[in-house]
């Protein structure tokens, strides 16, 4: 049986070379096949296979739209993307009235203040990452390490008198309560705002990314709770404030001496000296209005704004700026109404002030009370037998 179909294969490859060889002889002799003429001008149809290497040569190349290039060269939609970068915008089907930006991906090109010339995402990035990040973080160091170098040198600086046990009424309920209300909602604005600044930097190596990412979280929508309660108080702090801090002729002459404290004399002054009007002025009243104006903005909470990407850009880099200042000014204060005066958070806290208090500190001040100008008790006292108001 073997031999059987051994003779069959054999016969089989002998019948089937004949043929082939037939066919090959016949494929050579006859004439070479024409190729299909190849369109003039670069290929007109979106076949892939269909491109030319030299569809880059036509004129106006470089000006072509999308649609002209995608018949020369399909699938290669550098028009419409380098039209995107530029910042032309493209159609959406969003209403203008909600989203007036939706049809642009990328920003036009601008160039801020320390930025490159750019599109306005990564200007707005460049001056964020660049300038208010590392330099506002160095101007907060530098604030925190001249106060602790000053409480080093310096200690708190203590009454030279004995304290007469005679009172005189500093600030009134409603003064603390202003006060206190703006002091609460700016240590929540500061905290939470450098934690979101900085944190990055010393915080996130610590905890790691998900505390981390919780953290922010709260903070930040403590921040937008916090941030009108920061408004409205500190208008109201400008308005109760404002007439003891207007300015004076003998406020050059604490300026000038730098209020006494690196020669250990205090320098005459009223209710409130020099140092303390610069503070209300700069810090209070023009870094804090402008914090609270770019706050609104970027809370989106004031009326008849478009909130434009660019517009948005711009003020988080305003209120980057001015909070960073306003915290630097705020360091000096806080520590001279804590740690580097005694008395002055008591002052604050209770309202009164001894008469020793208020003649080495404020001598002026003192003295008017002593003449009668100013009452030592502004708030009247409750008549005897009368119902104590919560």
């Amino acid at each position: 049986m073997k031999k059987v179909l051994a003779l069959a294969m054999l016969m089989a490859l002998g019948w089937a070379a004949p043929v082939h060889a037939q066919q090959d002889k016949l494929k050579l002799d006859a004439p070479p096949a024409k190729a299909a003429p190849a369109p003039a001008g670069g290929i007109k149809g979106q076949n892939i296979f269909d491109v030319k290497p030299d569809a880059s040569q036509e004129p106006g190349y470089a000006t072509q739209t999308n649609a002209e290039r995608a018949a020369v060269q399909p699938g290669n939609n550098a028009p419409m993307w380098r039209a995107v970068g530029a910042g032309v915008s493209g159609y959406s089907s969003l209403p203008k009235s909600e989203a007036p930006e939706a049809g642009n991906l990328i920003q036009p090109f601008v160039q801020y203040p320390g930025s490159m010339l750019t599109n306005a995402g990564e200007a707005w990035r460049q001056v964020r990452n660049q300038w208010i990040i590392p330099y506002g973080g160095a101007l907060i160091l530098i604030a925190l390490g001249a106060v602790g170098i000053f409480y080093w040198r310096k200690g708190t600086l203590q009454l030279h008198g004995a304290e007469t046990g005679r009172k005189i009424e500093r600030f009134t309920a409603f003064e603390r309560s202003a006060h206190w209300a703006n002091a609460i909602a700016f240590s929540i604005l500061a905290i939470s705002g450098l934690v979101m600044a900085f944190g990055k930097y010393f915080l996130h190596p610590v905890i790691g990314g998900t505390l981390f990412g919780w953290l922010t979280y709260v903070l930040k929508n403590l921040h937008n709770f916090a941030g009108p309660v920061f408004a409205v108080s500190l208008v109201v702090v400008i308005l109760t404030f404002v007439k003891d801090n207007l300015p004076r002729k003998e406020d050059i002459t604490w300026l000038v001496k730098g209020g006494g404290l690196l020669s250990g004399h205090e320098i005459a002054s009223h209710r409130f000296n020099a140092g303390e009007k610069v503070l209300f002025w700069g810090g209070v009243f023009v870094l804090g209005l402008i914090v609270v104006a770019s706050g609104l903005v970027l809370d989106k909470l004031v009326p008849g704004l478009d909130y434009l990407r660019g517009d948005m850009q711009i003020a988080h880099m305003v209120h980057g700026v001015a909070t960073v200042l306003m915290m630097a000014m705020f360091i000096g204060h806080i520590y001279m109404g804590t740690l580097g005066m005694a008395g002055a958070y008591t002052a604050m806290k209770t309202g009164y002030v001894d008469e020793t208090w208020a003649k080495e500190h404020h001598e002026l001040w003192y003295d008017d009370i002593k003449a009668g100008k100013i009452p030592a008790q502004r708030t009247q006292p409750a008549a005897p037998g009368a119902p104590v108001k919560a």
